[in-house]
């Protein structure tokens, strides 16, 4: 999981993309970085480890000044936790103008599509990222194939397998695309207060960003999302527009409702913490006959899931309560890239107020549950802490299955859910009950429950798994 962000043809874009990038922290801790081009058709790129707010510091936004400009946020899913693999990338090519991307998912048949450009038409890589070979590969059809850059552009979104949110510089063009499924979000703005949105919108001032969350910080207004398999052209002086649209069976992450997405974001034609509030309220529906009474409280492990609990606690009429705090100097525990770090990322991260569940019945709420290292040390926090009961109620369903197209869950093992009996998770958490929601409930909850993907928790994968290391159809082949 990654967060992108682009500005077309407007002063400082290089500022009002960091500002971008910092709306959309949330989706990358890892590293960041940005991409400009100015009036003379240069590209500066400057891209580092850490936040946002210390890597692109205001005496490196004067150094790297554009019109048109697009950052990255980085988690790693593909290569190293290193600069090398931060985005964005910039593709030189031999007799210019040079082509700049940053992209967010995870591109199935990467070492396949790698192996023949590396060892067919000499191609070379800095890195180990999925965003250096779409800009690759797209390099391939104009070096080798002669096609336009929009042309280009088409052939390399047929040859890729998996999730891509992108965005492409190149001249005095910006691109956008996305993967004919949608898995990741991808939302347009406009910075112009004038445009008709409903009609032809210019495309000065166009903002492209993975959640709409960012736009309020720049002042843009929400055109609509990006179409699975849509590709935009945005062009000095002319108006944005649909280049081509090659879409396949919707298939959005519902994980991106769960956890990842901002609650103030509006994506995949849902309200993230409308959908968190009818998640938890689906959770209280489970325990109408437990009969939870005055002794309980509600009580969110902070902060994804904080909607999903006030969802219980006002359908099931308890009393709902922060009584666990969070350290907001710590990142996210699951967007850690290992064990040990998500280990002490827990540990610095939470503690629970001081006498607060002494003699208490806790219904303890999460967003899921992948590694159950974050829910266990909680429940003895909270044991610890006086509590006579823990009851958890998970916001999703139980994950069983690796995800391929942009979250960090490689292997089935690491999966408490596929390895473990409900019991013996209950068990291992310390809990008194562990309820999750079913995905069938989710009927009820999304407005179009077959557009969304849900393999991670039923094992139903747009492609076989056995699939993903096939050798990819050639473009160069007869």
């Amino acid at each position: 999981m990654c967060g992108i962000a682009g500005i077309f043809n407007v002063s400082e874009a290089e500022t009002l993309v960091a500002e971008l990038l910092f709306s959309i922290q949330h989706r990358g801790q890892e590293s960041c970085g940005l991409a400009a081009r100015n009036d003379r058709g240069n590209i500066f790129c400057y891209k580092g480890m850490g936040l946002v707010k210390n890597v692109l510091t205001e005496e490196i936004l004067k150094k790297y000044s554009g019109n048109i400009a697009i950052g990255h946020v980085r988690y790693p899913t593909a290569g190293k936790s290193d600069e090398t693999n931060s985005q964005p990338h910039v593709i030189e090519l031999p007799e210019g103008p040079h082509l700049a991307i940053c992209s967010n998912g995870d591109i199935i048949n990467y070492y396949e599509i790698r192996t023949w450009l590396e060892n067919d038409y000499g191609f070379t890589f800095k890195s180990d990222n999925d965003g250096e070979l779409i800009g690759r590969l797209i390099a391939f059809y104009l070096l080798h194939k002669k096609l336009s850059i929009e042309e280009s552009i088409i052939e390399a979104q047929k040859q890729l397998k998996g999730a891509f949110s992108s965005i492409l510089m190149y001249r005095d063009k910006m691109f956008g695309f996305r993967d004919p499924h949608g898995y990741r979000p991808y939302v347009i703005g406009t910075l112009d207060d004038e445009a008709d949105l409903n009609g032809e919108i210019p495309s000065e001032g166009i903002v492209l960003a993975s959640e709409s969350c960012a736009f309020g910080i720049v002042g843009a207004r929400m055109i609509r999302e990006m179409k699975p398999g849509e590709i935009i052209r945005l062009e000095k002086g002319k108006p944005m527009v649909t280049v081509a649209v090659n879409a396949g069976k919707t298939q959005h992450c519902v994980f991106e409702l769960i956890y990842f997405s901002r609650p103030d974001t509006k994506v995949f034609g849902e309200k993230v913490y409308d959908v968190r509030k009818k998640i938890g309220a689906q959770l209280a529906d489970y325990d109408k006959e437990l009969g939870f009474g005055d002794d309980t409280v509600v009580m969110a492990v902070p902060d994804s899931s904080n909607f999903v609990a006030l969802g219980y606690a006002q359908s099931a009429k308890l009393s709902f309560d922060m009584g666990l705090l969070r350290n907001h100097y710590v990142g996210r525990t699951f967007t850690k890239p290992d064990q040990k770090q998500r280990d002490e990322g827990v540990r610095h991260k939470f503690n629970p107020l001081p006498d607060f569940f002494e003699g208490k019945k806790v219904v303890l709420v999460d967003d899921s549950i992948v590694r159950g290292t974050t829910l266990r040390k909680i429940t003895r926090m909270l044991r610890n802490a006086g509590a006579k009961e823990i009851h958890i109620r998970i916001g999703s369903p139980k994950v069983i299955g690796s995800c391929y197209y942009g979250i960090d869950t490689p292997t089935r093992k690491e999966l408490i859910a596929a390895v473990k009996s409900h019991d013996e998770i209950c068990e291992y958490l310390g809990a008194d009950t562990l309820k999750h929601i079913e995905i069938a409930d989710f009927s009820k909850i999304l407005h179009n429950f077959d557009d969304f993907c849900f393999a991670c928790f039923n094992l139903k994968y747009q492609y076989k798994p056995e699939d993903y290391h096939q050798k990819v159809n050639r473009p160069d082949a007869e």
